[in-house]
């Protein structure tokens, strides 16, 4: 039977002893009222007379087959006609004394009806029960109604019945009856059909569930403008003109349209998280539908895959696929050449050959991947649905990163994020401080935050081969991330270190010590080559930390032109406002008692990578990148950082100022928070959408770009060289055009072409296509759209300058122009000496790795080191005193050979760097 949730009445109760008796059983006619005394006034009777005897009247019935509708405090109805009621039975009148008690009381919050104890009283909302009783139905009702109740079978339909909140209780039937009898058997016949409801009551009734189709149709609605937005031909509000992006980027030539489809999915959102259910599919749908709105629109305005890096990545799979072998003297990041084995190994075997597709789409999915272990992480927090929600959502409208595109550190970002869900969800510990709080100074600090409700939640009831099986997961998703990218490992091992540091995990120290050897071996053992010869870059900004910072902030900001500036300043304002937000949240939750050590450490550890090196400039985004997950969960807190109403550990909605003793109204800051909430969101999207796509004028990759990198592809028998334009030369400087998908073996791009701002001023390019050993035969200088706009939006060129050099480079005697479109030009030296051969490629095949003589003993000590290791960590699962004596042997196996395998790793560093 549906359920009124506005109910604050109470349901009568029902003698256990009458259900049980005959139904065929005849009734007693209830007393006729007092003939002085109105069908609404109550008889007399005396009103302590509860208990035993209110119980013994309690009516009993059968209920019928047919549905029934119950309706407990329902509002009270209009009086009707006197020929239109059913006579009261008698129920206890208040005495005069008592006249001030026996007003009803209003309710304050829904679902919290009062509901007494004590039968008859007038401080009980009324409650009213109507049967509906079928056609042939034989239905019977035994007993007396109890004080307050009055139970009536209606003779044909049914209809309505409104019940007032004090006595007498009155019930409206369709036509008169008589008043010798309150109760009436239903006699056989045909049944009458229900007319059809008006279509004001439909529409009534539409617009009463609107909140439940509402955000549905609106969230469709946001996402098919959008992408009639981008796709369509370019016009008035709709359509993407490349000609219109400027410094801005991409938001310059977005139609008006195309920011009202997302303002209209964020509102869908709003209004999803603001009902009092928890609409997971729906909610994870709109998030879902935000990220391919923000994150796919690269690839839904681009004519070929965006972003140039994303190419080389694509030659190397090609060209593990081709080989099956991987050259870490072409480049130093097929050290780590597990993410691009992984793709040649499918794309080999699903027989793909063509990889734009998946570069083109990596971004969007890279992305809704993430979402899934991110909303994992979230559901092992202390937190409400709306914290939990809008985390996810702003997980989405602050990563701007930009490394999701196809790339080994986007794959690896992944499983980061696996591996903190599985350290959560099932290795998760929370336990309360046993031992006092201590009396004074820091010791005392940190035991108060001790001593607080833990924002993570605790894992009970786990099977040991569960845990088992996700401890297995977690060492292969680490040796995977050390396989394919260099900083991933060090993020995770030290998320372990931390939870292990704060007591947040139920794992051992012999887990970290394992997987840090795993790391250290892979680097001293397999990219001998990367390292060998560059010690110097690798360790020479260890602890460096303002140099790094200022290689990440100062120096991409200064030289940009103004629009260009106002990105990158962007970029730093989403930062600044994620992490005041996080502060805010952190500080709202300290306040109701809550400290959220997970979420603190996954916001704090990604900072320390800033104490090794720049990494090329680009620390500060791997940093912000991998510090997202703990921000936006802290970010959230801000808004909502009330516990769950479930929790045993709930505090109110609002907590008083202590000086000046204000409490907030709870629902005035429920509405506040929510409005505070989307306006956020609405800000950060636009400002997504600046800071993501402001590269967009050098990051997006034409086809005639592409066109021009395939003719040197065709030309590259036996080898070939590209020279690219660069205003400062230097190893950290990549090309801007779509370069390595091919050929990697082949085609070198080391070359380095310098410019000057004066387009006339050739020579140094002329210099560097003249024929020597750095420049041979088949040496292309390559001239493209995306490297002229590199130049004037960050180091200030003229506007005019591409088409102005292109037209020196033409008029040069001495360089011949071999391919040209509209986006790119290829030229070379015009005149070679009668027999210049064309040299060979660099030889990537047969080089052995340099070694060192104690290289035996530490393979052999690493081997003995995990087993036992790995091991130590298996036994302890059982418990903490399982098998004490085999850990304890397991230990004096593992100390030894760790030693001895740490020490063959520095020794190796030391001998290989020495003799290089």
């Amino acid at each position: 039977m549906p359920f009124d949730p506005e109910a604050t009445g109470v349901i009568p109760r029902l003698d256990p002893a009458s259900l049980q008796a005959a139904p065929d059983a005849k009734t007693d006619t209830p007393p006729a009222p007092s003939p002085d005394a109105d069908s609404g006034a109550d008889s007399e009777a005396d009103p302590d007379a509860v208990g035993d005897d209110a119980v013994k009247i309690t009516a009993a019935f059968r209920i019928p087959t047919t549905p029934s509708t119950l309706r407990i405090g329902g509002p009270p109805a209009t009086p009707p006609s006197e020929t239109d009621t059913l006579p009261s039975l008698p129920v206890p009148q208040p005495t005069e004394e008592e006249a001030d008690d026996t007003k009803p009381e209003e309710t304050t919050t829904s679902g919290e009806a009062d509901a007494s104890e004590e039968v008859g009283t007038a401080e009980e909302p009324a409650a009213a029960v109507e049967a509906d009783a079928a056609e042939g139905s034989d239905a019977a009702v035994e007993g007396a109604v109890s004080e307050q109740v009055d139970v009536a079978t209606e003779v044909g339909a049914p209809e309505e019945v409104d019940v007032g909140e004090t006595a007498p209780f009155e019930r409206v039937v369709a036509e008169p009856v008589e008043a010798a009898t309150a109760v009436q058997a239903v006699a056989p016949g045909p049944v009458r059909q229900a007319a059809p409801p008006p279509r004001a009551s439909r529409l009534a009734a539409l617009v009463a569930g609107a909140p439940k189709w509402l955000p549905v149709v609106l969230v469709l609605e946001g996402l098919l403008m959008y992408v009639l937005a981008l796709k369509v031909s370019p016009g008035p509000l709709r359509g993407v003109d490349p000609a219109d992006i400027n410094g801005l980027g991409l938001i310059s030539a977005l139609p008006v349209s195309a920011f009202a489809a997302i303002l209209i999915m964020i509102v869908s959102f709003f209004v999803t998280v603001a009902q009092s259910t928890d609409r997971k599919f729906l909610l994870l749908f709109q998030i879902a539908a935000i990220t391919f709105a923000l994150h796919g629109a690269g690839a839904l305005v681009a004519e070929e895959p965006r972003f140039p890096t994303a190419y080389i990545h694509a030659g190397f799979v090609d060209f593990i696929a081709r080989t099956g072998d991987t050259a870490i003297s072409i480049d130093g990041r097929m050290g780590w050449p597990g993410f691009f084995a992984l793709f040649a190994f499918v794309t080999k075997t699903a027989g793909i050959t063509d990889l734009s597709p998946i570069l083109n789409w990596t971004p969007l999915l890279s992305n809704l991947l993430y979402l899934l272990p991110f909303v994992l992480i979230l559901r092992q927090v202390v937190a409400t649905t709306r914290a939990r929600w809008f985390a996810a959502l702003l997980f989405v409208l602050v990563q701007w990163i930009g490394q999701d595109y196809f790339s080994p550190q986007g794959f690896t970002f992944a499983l980061y994020l696996v591996f903190v869900a599985i350290l959560l969800r099932w290795f998760g510990r929370v336990e309360p401080r046993t031992k006092p709080v201590p009396a004074k100074g820091l010791r005392r600090l940190l035991g108060r935050l001790d001593a607080m409700t833990p924002g993570e939640l605790a894992n009970t009831g786990m099977f040991r081969a569960d845990k088992l099986l996700m401890l297995m997961l977690m060492v292969a998703l680490f040796a995977a991330a050390t396989a394919s990218h260099q900083i991933t490992p060090f993020m995770m091992l030290g998320v372990l270190t931390a939870f292990l540091l704060f007591k947040r995990t139920t794992l051992t120290w012999a887990l970290p010590f394992g997987l840090g050897l795993v790391v250290l071996a892979w680097i001293s053992y397999q990219t001998v080559g990367f390292w060998a010869g560059q010690i110097d870059a690798i360790f020479g900004g260890l602890g460096d930390i303002v140099s790094n910072l200022q290689r990440n902030t100062g120096d991409r900001i200064e030289g940009s032109d103004e629009l260009h500036a106002m990105v990158l300043q962007a970029r730093l304002g989403i930062l600044v406002v994620i992490l005041a937000l996080a502060a805010v949240g952190l500080l709202r939750r300290l306040r109701r008692g809550v400290f959220d050590r997970a979420a603190l450490i996954l916001l704090c550890v990604p900072v320390l990578a800033l104490a090794l090196q720049s990494y090329g400039g680009e620390i500060g985004l791997r940093i912000y990148m991998f510090a997202l997950p703990g921000a936006c969960l802290l970010a959230a807190y801000a808004f909502f950082p009330n516990l769950p109403a479930d929790s045993a550990d709930v505090r109110e909605e609002t907590v008083p100022v202590r000086r000046l003793n204000v409490r907030f109204n709870p629902e005035l800051t429920k509405k506040v928070s929510l409005v505070l909430a989307a306006c956020f969101a609405v800000m950060f999207s636009m400002a997504f959408l600046v800071a993501r796509y402001g590269n967009e004028k050098f990051e997006r990759v034409t086809s005639g770009e592409v066109a021009a990198m395939h003719y040197v592809y065709e030309h590259d028998k036996p080898s070939a060289r590209v020279v690219y334009l660069v205003p400062k030369e230097g190893p950290e400087v990549t090309p801007t055009l779509p370069w390595g998908e091919r050929d990697i073996e082949l085609v070198n791009f080391a070359g380095q072409a310098l410019v000057h701002k004066d387009p006339a001023n050739i020579k140094d390019v002329v210099d560097r296509l003249r024929p020597g050993p750095e420049s041979p035969r088949n040496t292309y200088l390559v001239v493209s759209k995306g490297q002229v706009s590199y130049l004037q939006l960050n180091d200030g060129f003229p506007a005019d300058w591409g088409e102005r050099f292109r037209a020196a480079l033409d008029a040069s005697p001495d360089l011949k122009r071999v391919y040209a479109n509209e986006d790119a030009a290829l030229y070379t030296w015009g005149k070679f000496v009668r027999g210049t051969e064309i040299p060979e490629p660099r030889p990537w095949q047969g080089r052995g790795e340099p070694t060192s003589p104690w290289t035996p003993i530490g393979v052999g000590a690493l081997a003995v080191s995990w087993a036992a290791l790995f091991g130590y960590e298996v036994i302890r699962l059982n418990g903490a005193r399982r098998a004490p004596r085999a850990r304890r042997w397991l230990l004096w196996v593992a100390v030894p050979t760790f030693v001895v395998a740490v020490g063959v790793v520095v020794e190796r560093f030391v001998y290989i760097a020495g003799i290089n």
